[in-house]
C-alpha cells in the first residue's frame, strides 16, 4: 500500500468562519439622554385655591379686626354719653341743693329779723314764700307773738353761717340753716349773740315754697 504524504505547504488550510461584522446604518443621531431632576408640576387650579384662601382669611381677619374697633367704639362712646349723663345729674342735684339752701337761708334771716315796733313786717316775713297751710298758722300765731314781743321791747337781727342739705326725697329737701343772732331786749339793752339753727323744709314741686320750719323758739324769748 503506498503511503500519501501531504505536504505541509500544500495541505489544506482549514476554513475559519470570520464574524460578520454589520455595516454601519445611516440614520438620524439620538442625542444622549441626560438625567435631569425634575421639577414638580405647579397645578394651577390648586395655586389659585391656595391664592383665595389666603385672600379670605385676611378678609376675615380684617374684618374681625373692624369688628372689634366698632365695638370698642360703641362701648366708648355709650360710657361716654353714660358719664356725660352722670355729671349732669350731679350737677343739677347740686344746683338743686344749692337753690334749696338758699332759700331756707333767706327764709331763716327774714324768720329772724324782728323789730318790736313793727311787728306787722315781721309777720309778713314769716309767711313769705311758705305754703297755704304754713301760711295759715302763722296768721294764728303772729299776733299772740306780737302781745309779748312789743312789751319787752325786742329787737334782733340775722347773720347766715351755712346751710346744709340733710335730707332730700323726691324733690323735698329738708336744710338746716345756722345763724347768729344779735337779740337786744328790755332784760338785755346791750346786743346779746347767740347761733340758732333752723330746720327748714323746701319743696321742689310746690314752687321752692317752704312747708314746714323747726327752731324759731331759738330766735324768740318763749317756745
Amino acid at each position: 500500500m503506498s503511503e500519501i504524504r501531504l505536504d505541509k505547504d500544500t495541505a489544506p488550510t482549514p476554513s475559519v468562519p470570520q464574524p460578520s461584522v454589520p455595516e454601519p446604518t445611516v440614520g438620524p443621531t439620538k442625542e444622549p439622554t441626560v438625567n435631569r431632576t425634575e421639577q414638580p408640576t405647579v397645578n394651577p387650579t390648586a395655586q389659585a385655591r391656595g391664592r383665595s384662601m389666603h385672600l379670605e382669611i385676611a378678609t376675615l381677619v380684617r374684618s374681625a379686626v373692624i369688628a372689634v374697633l366698632v365695638l370698642a367704639v360703641a362701648a366708648l362712646s355709650v360710657f361716654l354719653v353714660i358719664a356725660r349723663n352722670d355729671l349732669a345729674d350731679s350737677a343739677a342735684a347740686a344746683a338743686a341743693d344749692r337753690h334749696a339752701e338758699q332759700v331756707a337761708t333767706d327764709y331763716a334771716i327774714g324768720a329772724s329779723t324782728i323789730d318790736y315796733a313793727d311787728l306787722n313786717t315781721w309777720v309778713a316775713k314769716l309767711k313769705t314764700n311758705t305754703s297755704p297751710s304754713l301760711g295759715a298758722k302763722f296768721d294764728a300765731v303772729g299776733p299772740r307773738m306780737g302781745q309779748l314781743l312789743g312789751p319787752l321791747k325786742w329787737t334782733s337781727t340775722a347773720t347766715p353761717v351755712t346751710a346744709t342739705v340733710s335730707a332730700r326725697t323726691n324733690g323735698v329737701y329738708t336744710v338746716n340753716v345756722f345763724v347768729n343772732l344779735s337779740v337786744s331786749n328790755v332784760q338785755n339793752p346791750k346786743a346779746a349773740f347767740v347761733t340758732a339753727t333752723y330746720t327748714v323744709t323746701v319743696d321742689e314741686h310746690a314752687g321752692w315754697q317752704v312747708t314746714e320750719v323747726g327752731g324759731l323758739g331759738a330766735a324768740l324769748p318763749v317756745k
